[in-house]
């Protein structure tokens, strides 16, 4: 499939934000759509909050991205004290980035903010089943796994409940309503 240009507005934010369960395909979609989207790069919520456990840790960075499920409890330990400081905490780690893809959204206040600074939000859903499949599933019933469940202001929403396939035809269904919201 070759790569999309998109001609912008110069003024406008381009951001794309993905949410869903762990292990739904947040991250492959993501990869999916730079891959088409090539002017744009990721940044993630949980990348910033990966670098400060990393820090406070001394665990490498690369380490956190190989062995998620291990520090799993503790990243979300942290996440969750940074929002008590300030509910914009880790999102304000990416204010003055364009043409981004956030893949890590997980609670309504984050989409409502991206959705107020004008970005298009992807809702990841696939099953319990295929996402235990895909890893170890842990804390499922905590804040950042549910509080998007029934969130009614996403732009598209894909289902990942088979193969990698039909995750790229899901991809490039997002690629064409982005570029209609964009204009």
């Amino acid at each position: 499939m070759p790569a999309i240009f998109f001609f912008y507005n110069s003024t406008m934010k381009h951001i794309l934000v993905i949410s869903g369960k762990q292990y739904s395909g947040k991250d492959t979609l993501a990869k999916i759509l730079l891959s088409k989207l090539v002017d744009y790069r990721r940044v993630g919520l949980g990348d910033a909050i990966k670098l400060e456990y990393s820090k406070r840790k001394n665990i490498a960075f690369d380490e956190i991205l190989k062995n998620k499920h291990l520090y799993r409890n503790d990243l979300i330990e942290l996440g969750n004290w940074g929002r008590n400081i300030d509910k914009n905490y880790w999102i304000n780690k990416l204010l003055g980035y364009d043409k981004i893809i956030v893949p890590d959204i997980r609670l309504r206040y984050e989409a409502d903010f991206f959705k107020k600074a004008g970005a298009f939000l992807i809702r990841v859903e696939s099953d319990y089943h295929n996402r235990s499949r895909r890893g170890v599933i842990v804390n499922n019933n905590d804040i950042t796994e549910v509080d998007l469940d029934n969130y009614s202001k996403f732009d598209i929403t894909v289902y990942n409940n088979s193969d990698y396939l039909t995750l790229i035809k899901e991809a490039d269904k997002v690629l064409n309503a982005y570029k209609c919201f964009i204009g």
